[in-house]
């Protein structure tokens, strides 16, 4: 064989080797974006709204609430963001209607929102001012709206909270709780955006309330439903009531608890005053608790598990209340 030919070949092998064995050359690719998860949070980990979310979190329940707070807080956010950007960021109305049964955290979510406003920017002072039909309605003629006016010059920059605001539509047309109504929409239109009004009340009441004044549903454009507490919702509030306060509750207590819950409830359908009546019915556990303890230790001081333990017994009914 010819030694050229061989040593062409030889050649040729070779190159083809060396295209198989080069190193191909690195090609960039687009690396995608994570999709966003629906209904993800973004939830600042320290600063006020994490204090103010964490405080919202530690409520019971109120799976509605915590969500329409977290919209509020998306909402401020994003307009500071659009803000920023030279964009429009259009304002909107915040007030208020809460609709619930008594202690079902009406009061404590407003306080909470008062927070938030302030914390946002949107409300300078952040302030609550707690009143009711007693503190906006007069004595006579004219003495009604100077009252209201008062108490919304000193909710300024705040909220004005008016609790069974529906007391003010009761007595009719010729009640004084009508000149407080218009006052507030009065009020409402001339300080748009410098405060706001929540109103709370029972579910129905607060409905009538609202159609006694063509102007009222249009200006408070959200409307929360808080519902009344489960049988577990209340236990579970229960512990952490006494648990503040360095007191446990030992199983027996808890079945007590629930018995108590479930009668409470059948006696009350309709006006259950939940996580009040938890209260209530704690604090008179520690009473009774403090007396058997100074009647079982009257010569000494009883043990630390005894100081923190409700006993059943503790947790009794009480004719004076009704309990």
């Amino acid at each position: 064989m010819n030694s050229r030919v061989v040593s062409s070949d030889m050649a040729k092998a070779s190159r083809q080797i060396n295209v198989v064995l080069r190193t191909p050359e690195p090609v960039s690719m687009p690396v995608s974006e994570p999709e966003p998860q629906p209904n993800g949070k973004t939830v600042p980990s320290q600063g006020p709204f994490a204090d103010i979310m964490k405080e919202l979190d530690q409520m019971v329940g109120l799976d509605n609430v915590k969500e329409l707070v977290y919209e509020i807080y998306a909402l401020l956010q994003i307009g500071q963001y659009r803000t920023d950007a030279g964009l429009m960021s259009n304002q909107q109305v915040y007030h208020m209607v809460f609709k619930g049964n008594p202690g079902t955290g009406k009061t404590t979510v407003a306080r909470i929102i008062a927070k938030l406003f302030q914390a946002m920017g949107l409300l300078p002072k952040g302030h609550l001012i707690e009143v009711e039909r007693a503190d906006l309605v007069g004595e006579y003629i004219g003495h009604t709206a100077l009252k209201t006016r008062d108490l919304i010059k000193k909710a300024m920059g705040g909220i004005l909270f008016i609790d069974e605001a529906y007391s003010l539509a009761r007595g009719g047309e010729k009640d004084f709780g009508k000149e407080a109504i218009d006052t507030m929409v009065k009020a409402m239109e001339d300080y748009k955006n410098q405060f706001v009004l929540i109103l709370a009340g029972y579910s129905d009441e607060m409905d009538f309330f609202l159609a006694t004044n063509p102007g009222l549903p249009s200006r408070f454009p959200i409307s929360i439903e808080f519902p009344d507490y489960s049988t577990d919702q209340l236990v579970q509030i229960a512990e952490l009531m006494v648990r503040e306060r360095d007191y446990t509750l030992i199983p027996a207590t808890i079945m007590k608890l629930r018995q108590l819950l479930i009668a409470e409830k059948n006696r009350y359908p309709s006006a259950f005053s939940n996580a009040r009546f938890v209260r209530n019915l704690m604090e008179r556990s520690v009473r009774h608790q403090a007396v058997r303890l100074l009647g079982q230790y009257n010569t000494s001081a009883p043990g630390r598990q005894e100081l923190m333990s409700i006993k059943p017994e503790d947790m009794r009914t009480d004719k004076r209340s009704g309990l």
